[in-house]
């Protein structure tokens, strides 16, 4: 008796997300040690900081701005951060490393066109080794279901059935 494998025989499509994943330098670039006393941005102080410290590290880097400590930040402190990060970094978010991947997700998902998975069955992998954050996949289930036959979640021998087209 002849072995057939019938997932490499079937039409269905697997999607995994961390194919899209941004390769990078991912770099938090925390303002604590500009406040002072860590709680108090001085604007004087600060925008010295700005001017002395040397941006070019961050060349082709993916930053994240952020402030570890429960100062409260005044929003153009972020913003005169990417002015001169902006020259250099590939993107810049503030908030956290998850903010980060949710943002590079966002991004790549809004450029695909997913009309090609029209009336086909998908299933989206569940398992990755790149941060893959759980919003991206909600995004693409958004993005996917207008055009998919029926999608799935997990491996093609274990899934999870999400959505069927009526």
């Amino acid at each position: 008796m002849e072995i057939v494998n019938r997932v490499a025989n079937s039409k269905l499509i697997t999607i995994d997300l961390e194919d899209w994943y941004q390769e990078g330098v991912r770099t938090v670039f925390d303002i604590q040690d500009w406040l002072f006393e860590g709680l108090l941005l001085r604007e004087k102080d600060f925008r010295a900081q700005v001017k002395e410290h040397d941006w070019s590290q961050y060349q082709d880097h993916f930053v994240v701005l952020t402030c570890s400590t429960d100062a409260i930040i005044p929003g153009w402190a972020y913003m005169l951060l990417t002015t001169v990060l902006a020259p250099y970094a590939k993107h810049v978010v503030v908030g956290a490393l998850k903010d980060l991947e949710e943002y590079l997700y966002q991004e790549k998902l809004e450029q695909i066109d997913f009309s090609e998975y029209k009336d086909k069955p998908v299933i989206v992998k569940g398992c990755s080794n790149k941060p893959v954050p759980e919003n991206a996949y909600i995004l693409l289930i958004q993005k996917i279901q207008p055009f998919a036959k029926s999608i799935m979640y997990g491996e093609a021998c274990s899934s999870v059935p999400l959505f069927k087209q009526k």
